[in-house]
Order: C-alpha cells, then sequence, then structure tokens
C-alpha cells in the first residue's frame, strides 16, 4: 500500500471474487471474508433488499490504495 494506511470500509485488491465487498467487511469487521460471503448467500433467502445493498457498497466503498480510501 505504499506506506500508507487506510481507515473504514475498503474493498481490497486481493482476496476479492467479484468486488470485494465481502472481503473489505470481513476485514473491517475481522471476520473471514468466507464467513462474510455464506452470510450474505444465507440472507438472500430472506426478504429484502440484499443485492440492492451489496451494489451501493460496491459503488460507495473506495478501493484499496485509491485516494478516496487514504485518510
Amino acid at each position: 500500500m505504499n506506506g500508507l494506511t487506510t481507515t473504514g470500509l475498503v474493498r481490497p485488491a486481493r482476496g476479492k471474487l467479484i468486488a470485494g465487498v465481502c472481503a473489505g467487511l470481513g476485514r473491517r469487521f475481522g471476520l473471514s471474508a468466507n464467513v462474510v460471503r455464506l452470510l450474505f448467500v444465507l440472507s438472500c433467502v430472506l426478504p429484502g433488499a440484499q443485492v440492492l445493498v451489496y451494489l451501493v457498497l460496491w459503488v460507495i466503498m473506495p478501493k484499496e490504495g485509491s485516494a478516496r480510501a487514504v485518510r
């Protein structure tokens, strides 16, 4: 990361499957990315806007190393 530190939610450059949202959430909250992915898939059987929330997070979470990610 070129010596820059990041705080908050960021989508990692490595370890992502689709957009890195679950990997970023897992990293931020100290969980395995696979646990977050499993929870997301299981939540899809419940009524709600899970996919919409994922898409919104994809848009608003900055990529790791981007200017928006560094504070």
